[in-house]
Parts: C-alpha cells; sequence; structure tokens
C-alpha cells in the first residue's frame, strides 16, 4: 500500500524513545511503500539542525528519509494544493489556515498521489478525500 507519512509519525518511528501516541501508526508502516511530501522533509532536517544534532544522527535521517520516495513538486501538485486550501477554506476546515500550511502539503501530496495518510493529528479529520490512517 502506498502512505504518505506525517512528519510527527516519521520522526517517532526514527526515535529510540517510545511514543505511544504514535505506536499504532507507527505500526502500519511496515510493508508499504512510504513517500513523505516536501514539506515534512524540510521539517525533519529544520529539527535537526534546531536540535544541534551531530553529523552520525543526521546521517541516520538522511538514510531513512532515502529509504522513502519525496512525492516531487509538480504544477499539477501546486493546483491540487490550492484546490484543496480552497476546499478547505469554503468549509472552514483549518487546513485553510496559513499556520498550517505544512499540514495542507501533506495533505495534497497524499491525496496527489493516491495514498492514505499515516497521522495521529486531529488537523486532518474532515479534509476532504483524503485517506486518513490512524
Amino acid at each position: 500500500m502506498r502512505l504518505v507519512v506525517d512528519t510527527g509519525v516519521f520522526s517517532a518511528a526514527l526515535s529510540r524513545r517510545r511514543r505511544p501516541q504514535f505506536e499504532a501508526q507507527v505500526a502500519r508502516l511496515a510493508g508499504n511503500q512510504l513517500f513523505l511530501a516536501a514539506s515534512s522533509v524540510a521539517e525533519l532536517r529544520y529539527g535537526a539542525l534546531v536540535a544541534e544534532w551531530r553529523t552520525p544522527r543526521r546521517d541516520r535521517l538522511e538514510e531513512a528519509i532515502a529509504t522513502t520516495t519525496v512525492v516531487p513538486v509538480s504544477d499539477a501538485l501546486l493546483t491540487r494544493l490550492a484546490e484543496l486550501r480552497f476546499a478547505c477554506r469554503q468549509t472552514g476546515h483549518p487546513l485553510a489556515d496559513p499556520a498550517h500550511a505544512n499540514d495542507l502539503w501533506i495533505a495534497t501530496s497524499a491525496l496527489h498521489i493516491a495514498a492514505g495518510l499515516v497521522s495521529a493529528d486531529a488537523i486532518f479529520d474532515g479534509v476532504p478525500d483524503l485517506d486518513l490512517i490512524r
């Protein structure tokens, strides 16, 4: 199955510290074709910089990212992003808010490649046509 993995779930899968709130989502990743939104890759790398990870840990992050496919940014994806944000605006869904821009990219990436989205984040509840996997 094709799955786009939310940043929080992907991060939890890499962590040595167990995070009970992500266990169910992390368990769903095994044996599936994993994708990341471009915004997730940027968030993961930014987090590593802020946390001042040393080279070995950053290398492990890059190795983990390399096991996935990053959803390519294309004109079609950008159109889908605009359409989804507009649909969310029309229905009052909070994903239309600029504060949730990265989450909008993640949801759009899943919709664009017709994949499920693995997330524990409630922001994705009620997104039109999104196959949300918890």
